[in-house]
């Protein structure tokens, strides 16, 4: 039977960049950028909020998911099922770090919106805690949902008898 799935993510033929490359394969720096992306997104939000409603923060919300579970898709998408395991939970932990230090830095030039003042040094450890906590879960369920997803379609490409390989179409259908 031919192997439809690569065993080991080195045997993928892509033209990509090195350099974006290597910063999507590190998970210290896909999470780093990716925590100080979200934290200035929320404290311009915050700022810029004042009476704009329910609507800006829900689409607020929305960007700001789309950059975190984006990102972590674009990390993830560089190794197999086996290794995101570890790597899903990794990245969401080592993200809220970064948005813990980019808080810290907010809060030392007096620029952290919390609620509708600024937030102080006490005002720190429970959002450091929230950080780290809820990426941390939000990215291991979506690498969940993910893997499932992957593996539905790849048992199912293999009951088809579909193989995947470089040269295969996006759409087999005939006209």
């Amino acid at each position: 039977m031919a192997r439809y799935f690569p065993r080991h993510t080195h045997e993928w033929k892509r033209e990509e960049s090195p350099a974006f490359q290597r910063l999507t394969r590190s998970v210290v720096e896909m999470a780093l950028l990716t925590g100080v992306a979200l934290r200035l997104l929320h404290a311009i939000a915050h700022a810029r909020m004042g009476s704009a409603g329910w609507i800006y923060l829900g689409v607020t919300f929305a960007v700001g998911m789309i950059i975190l579970l984006g990102a972590a898709t674009l990390h993830l998408g560089n190794f197999t099922l086996r290794n995101w395991a570890w790597r899903a939970p990794a990245f969401g932990a080592i993200e809220g770090l970064a948005e813990c230090l980019t808080v810290a830095a907010l809060i030392a030039i007096g620029r952290e919106p919390m609620g509708t003042g600024r937030a102080t040094w006490g005002d720190w450890p429970s959002l450091a805690f929230n950080a780290i906590f809820w990426n941390t879960i939000v990215v291991s369920v979506f690498a969940l949902i993910l893997g499932g997803a992957v593996k539905l379609v790849r048992s199912f490409l293999t009951r088809t008898g579909t193989p995947i390989t470089d040269d295969t179409p996006a759409s087999t259908e005939t006209i």
